[in-house]
C-alpha cells in the first residue's frame, strides 16, 4: 500500500540522481582527452546530443507508465516477464558497480587529503553510512543528496570562474600549442575512441525513472531536462578548459586522475585544489546514495511482481525496505572484498551495463509505440531519434569493449561482465520457473526416497502447500466486452507470465446500457469456450453495475484481497478519462 508521505519536488529529486551523473566531470573530462586529445570537448558535445535524444525518449516512456523500474518497467508492459528480467539483471548489475567504484574513488580522493586514511577500510563505511541513510528513508536521503548537489555545483562554477580568469591574465597559449599537437591515428578514429569514452560521462540518467513514484508530478521531466543542462555544459567545457592551461601530454602521464584538482591548483591556487579534492570525496559519495536509491526502487517493484521473494517487501517504520538495501550493502561489501580494492576489474560490468541498459530503455521506447500505440502520452520521440539514440549506444559499446580488449594486461570488458551477469540471470530465472522447479524437486523426492518415505513427509507436505499458496494467487482482467480473440491472448499471456489456477474475468456495465445483456451473454458464451480450451486455470465471471473507476479497482482489490499488481486491463485508448497511474498499478497486457 502506498503512503501518504509528500512526494520528492524538483530540486530534491534532480539531487539524487544529478550526483550520480554530475560527477562524471570528475573522470570523463580526462578520459576524453585520454582517447580524443585536443577533440575531447567535441565529443563530449556529441555525447550531449545523444542525451538530448534520450530526454524525450525516457519522458515517453516514464510518463505514459510511470511506476518505478526504469527499463524493467518499460519491457514488463510491453512484452514479459522474462525479457523485462533481462533489463532489470543489467539494470542492478550497473548500480552495483557505481556503488563500489564511486565508493571507491571517493575514498582515494580522501586518501589524497589524508594519506593516513585505509582506502578499503574506508569505503566500507562510507557503504554502510549510505546503506543506513537510505533506511532512514528517501526524504531524509534527498536532504543530504541536495546538500550535496548544490555544494559540487557551487565547486564546478568557482573552478570554470577562477580558470577564465586564468585564461584572459595569462593568455591562451597553451591550448594555442595543444591544438597544433599531431593525432594519433586518424581524427575520426581519435572521435570515435573519445566518444566511447565519455557515453560514461551520462551514467546516472537512467536512475531517475527507477524512483518516479515517489517524484512529485510532472517533476520526472524536469529532472531529465536539469541533468542534460548540466551535462551540456560543464562536461564539454571542463575538457575546453582543461587543454587550455594544461599541456596534453602532462595531462595523459601526470593528471589523468586528478585533472580538476591540478586545474584548480594552477587556476586559483592550492587552496581551490584542495576545494576540488574534498568536492570529489562528497559528489562520489552522492553518487553511492544514487544507487542505493535507484536499486530499492527496482527491487520492490521486481518483488510486487512476483520475481523475487516477497521477503524483501517488509517494511520499516519508515516505509523503507530496508531488507533490500541491506542486501544491496552485502552484495556490494562482498565485491569490493573480493576484488581486494582494485575497482577497475569492475569497469566491464560498468560499462556493458549502463550502456546496454540505455539501449533497452530505447527498445522498450519502439515497442510502447509499437503495441500500445493508443496509450495516452504527454510527450512523443521522434522514430528518427530513437534509432539515432541505439546506434550512439552500439557504438559506445564495440568502443568500449575494442578498448579493452586491445590491452594485452586486461582482461576483456566482455568476459568479466558475463562473470556477473549469468550468476544473476541464472537466479531470475529460477524464481520465474520456481513452480515447475518446486514440481520437478517433488517428482525427484518421490522416486528417490520413496523407501524413506516417513523420513520426507515433513518435506513433502512443506513444498506441496508452497506449490498451493503460489498456485492460489487469483488474478483479474477487466474487460469491455472483448470478442474472443482478445479473450484468449489474456489466457496465453497468463500461462506464460504468471503461475495461477484462477482467474476473475470482470466487465463493469451501466444496468441501462442497452448492450449490457447481449454483451453479457457473449462473454458467458465465450468464458464457456476458455473454461474448455484451458481446463489448468478455473475461470470466474463477475459482471458489475456501474463504472469502471480506479475507486472501483481499489474497492474491489480490497473486497476480494487481491493486489491491484495482480489486476489487469486492455490498453487505454484515447478516450480513457483516467490517466494510468490513478488505477494504483494496474497492469496491461494486450
Amino acid at each position: 500500500m502506498k503512503t501518504k508521505d509528500r512526494k520528492l519536488g524538483e530540486l530534491a529529486a534532480t539531487a539524487i540522481c544529478g550526483n550520480d551523473i554530475s560527477s562524471s566531470v570528475l573522470y570523463v573530462s580526462a578520459l576524453s582527452i585520454l582517447y580524443a586529445g585536443k577533440y575531447a570537448w567535441i565529443t563530449l558535445i556529441i555525447v550531449a546530443f545523444v542525451l538530448f535524444l534520450f530526454r524525450k525518449i525516457y519522458a515517453e516512456v516514464v510518463c505514459a507508465l510511470p511506476l518505478n523500474g526504469g527499463a524493467y518497467n518499460a519491457l514488463l508492459n510491453t512484452t514479459s516477464k522474462y525479457i523485462a528480467s533481462y533489463a532489470a539483471t543489467l539494470t542492478i548489475l550497473s548500480y552495483m558497480a557505481t556503488s563500489v567504484i564511486s565508493a571507491n574513488e571517493a575514498m582515494r580522493y580522501l586518501h589524497g587529503l589524508w594519506t593516513a586514511e585505509p582506502v578499503i577500510l574506508s569505503t566500507i563505511l562510507l557503504l554502510i553510512f549510505f546503506a543506513l541513510l537510505a533506511i532512514l528513508g528517501i526524504r531524509e536521503s534527498s536532504k543530504v543528496a541536495t546538500a550535496i548537489f548544490i555544494f559540487h555545483l557551487t565547486s564546478m562554477v568557482l573552478l570554470i570562474g577562477f580558470v577564465f580568469y586564468y585564461l584572459f591574465s595569462f593568455g591562451f597559449g597553451t591550448l594555442y600549442e595543444n591544438w597544433n599537437l599531431p593525432v594519433e591515428g586518424s581524427i575520426s578514429t581519435a572521435i570515435f575512441l573519445g566518444f566511447s569514452a565519455s557515453m560514461l560521462g551520462i551514467s546516472g540518467f537512467e536512475s531517475s525513472a527507477n524512483y518516479v513514484e515517489e517524484q512529485a508530478r510532472g517533476v520526472f521531466v524536469k529532472t531529465l531536462k536539469n541533468m542534460w543542462v548540466i551535462v551540456s555544459i560543464i562536461n564539454p567545457l571542463m575538457a575546453f578548459l582543461a587543454i587550455s592551461i594544461i599541456a596534453i601530454p602532462e595531462i595523459k602521464e601526470l593528471h589523468s586522475d586528478v585533472l580538476l584538482s591540478q586545474m584548480g591548483k594552477i587556476s586559483g591556487g592550492n587552496w581551490l585544489g584542495w576545494l576540488i579534492s574534498v568536492d570529489a570525496v562528497i559528489v562520489l559519495s552522492g553518487a553511492v546514495l544514487t544507487s542505493f536509491v535507484g536499486v530499492t526502487g527496482l527491487l520492490e517493484r521486481m518483488t510486487l511482481d512476483r520475481i523475487l521473494p516477497p521477503f524483501f517487501l517488509k517494511k520499516n517504520k519508515r516505509n523503507s525496505s530496508y531488507r533490500i538495501i541491506i542486501l544491496f550493502l552485502i552484495i556490494s561489501i562482498s565485491v569490493l572484498l573480493i576484488s581486494k580494492g582494485r575497482v577497475e576489474v569492475l569497469a566491464g560490468v560498468y560499462t556493458i551495463s549502463f550502456l546496454s541498459v540505455m539501449g533497452l530503455f530505447a527498445v522498450g521506447n519502439i515497442l510502447l509505440k509499437v503495441k500500445r500505440s493508443k496509450l495516452p502520452r504527454q510527450y512523443k520521440a521522434r522514430w528518427i531519434s530513437v534509432i539515432i539514440a541505439i546506434i550512439s549506444v552500439l557504438i559506445a559499446l564495440v568502443g568500449n569493449i575494442s578498448m579493452e580488449s586491445s590491452d594485452p594486461e586486461m582482461q576483456s570488458n566482455f568476459v568479466i561482465f558475463l562473470e556477473y551477469f549469468i550468476p544473476g540471470i541464472i537466479f531470475v530465472i529460477i524464481m520465474l520457473n520456481r513452480l515447475d522447479l518446486l514440481q520437478f524437486l517433488l517428482s525427484l523426492l518421490r522416486n528417490i526416497f520413496d523407501p524413506i518415505r516417513e523420513l520426507f513427509l515433513k518435506m513433502h507436505v512443506s513444498i506441496n502447500r508452497t506449490i498451493d499458496r503460489i498456485g492460489s494467487q487469483e488474478f483479474v482482467f477487466f474487460t469491455r466486452g472483448d470478442n474472443i480473440k482478445n479473450l484468449n491472448k489474456v489466457m496465453l499471456y497468463i500461462l506464460k507470465n504468471e503461475s495461477t489456477k484462477k482467474l476473475k474475468l470482470v466487465t463493469v456495465i451501466k444496468e441501462e446500457d442497452s448492450n449490457r445483456k447481449q454483451i453479457i451473454d457473449n462473454l458467458k458464451r465465450d468464458i464457456d469456450f476458455l473454461n474448455k480450451e484451458y481446463p489448468e486455470i478455473s475461470i470466474e465471471f463477475k459482471s458489475l453495475n456501474g463504472k469502471f473507476t480506479p475507486e472501483l479497482v481499489r474497492k474491489l482489490s480490497k473486497e476480494w484481497d487481491i493486489p491491484i499488481n495482480f489486476m489487469f486491463i486492455g490498453s487505454p485508448g484515447d478516450h480513457f478519462p483516467y490517466r494510468i497511474e490513478e488505477l494504483g498499478g494496474v497492469r496491461l497486457i494486450i
